[in-house]
Parts: structure tokens; C-alpha cells; sequence
């Protein structure tokens, strides 16, 4: 299981805007390249990302599933790659002073990436989600300094 921790300049509320907002899902998670489709009730738990990852041509079709959704403060969602298999993504964020920490927890939970021993897997895990976390920031930082979040 690899665990990634990043301090924000912006509120949990600002996370948790662009966490809600579907489409933006491949500017911020490493590796989704494009979406297809977004559950109108994205993102209640069981609501569904439609997106790809890879580079073309070389695409799968992946689809993302809400297992826990508790706003400001937690969600958890399972993407599903076949052939890759199924990973399980926990995101809990806190405030701290004028700002939050965002945790970011992967684990691979079903299929070929599962039987990866976890000291192996990990280190990929953690450099890709070092960059998912800058990106997620970026957004949610630049939507709080334009008063986007809060409106959205």
C-alpha cells in the first residue's frame, strides 16, 4: 500500500470541488488520459467515471467506482483496468491552519497488479501519485485564489 501526503494552500471545500467534478478527473489522476462518460450522480457512492489510460493508441477503458464519498473529509473510489485489475484509492483530507493536508492510500486490491508484492509496487504508486497530488493542488489552489471553489 503506498501513501502519499501533501500540504494545500486552499480548504478542504476546494478539494472536495474538484474531487465532485467528474470531468476533471484526467488533469489531476496520473494516467487517465480521457473521459467517456460521467454518472449524473457522480459522486454519491456506486456513481461511475467512464475514462481511459494509457497513450494512444494504446488505450484501455477503465471505469472508476465511488465506494465511500463523506465531504470535505474522505473519499474512496475503485478503478477498474482490465488487464491490469482493481485498485482501491483512499483520499482523506484535514484543514490545517488556513490550508488542508490531502492523504492520498493506493492499493491494489484485484487482478494481475495484486500479485505484485507490495515493496515493488509501491514505489511506482508513490512517484505517480507525488504528481497526482501537485496536480490535484494546482487545481484546487487555483480555484480557491479565484473564489471558484466555494461557487462551484
Amino acid at each position: 500500500m503506498s501513501t502519499n501526503v501533501r500540504a494545500m494552500d486552499c480548504t478542504p471545500e476546494d478539494v472536495f470541488a474538484v474531487l465532485a467534478d467528474g470531468w476533471l478527473f484526467p488533469t489531476w489522476v496520473v494516467g487517465a488520459s480521457r473521459m467517456r462518460d460521467v454518472d449524473a450522480a457522480w459522486p454519491t457512492v456506486g456513481a461511475k467515471l467512464q475514462h481511459s489510460f494509457g497513450v494512444w493508441p494504446a488505450l484501455i477503458n477503465d471505469e472508476t467506482t465511488v465506494l465511500e464519498y463523506d465531504a470535505p473529509r474522505r473519499m474512496v473510489v475503485q478503478p477498474a483496468g482490465w488487464p491490469v485489475g482493481e485498485a482501491r484509492v483512499t483520499l482523506e483530507v484535514k484543514p490545517r491552519g488556513t490550508g488542508c493536508v490531502v492523504r492520498i492510500t493506493e492499493e491494489a486490491v484485484r487482478g494481475p497488479g495484486s500479485l505484485i508484492p507490495g515493496p515493488i509496487l509501491d514505489v511506482p504508486l508513490f512517484l505517480r501519485n507525488v504528481e497526482t497530488l501537485r496536480r490535484l493542488a494546482y487545481i484546487a489552489e487555483g480555484r480557491h485564489d479565484n473564489g471558484e471553489a466555494a461557487s462551484s
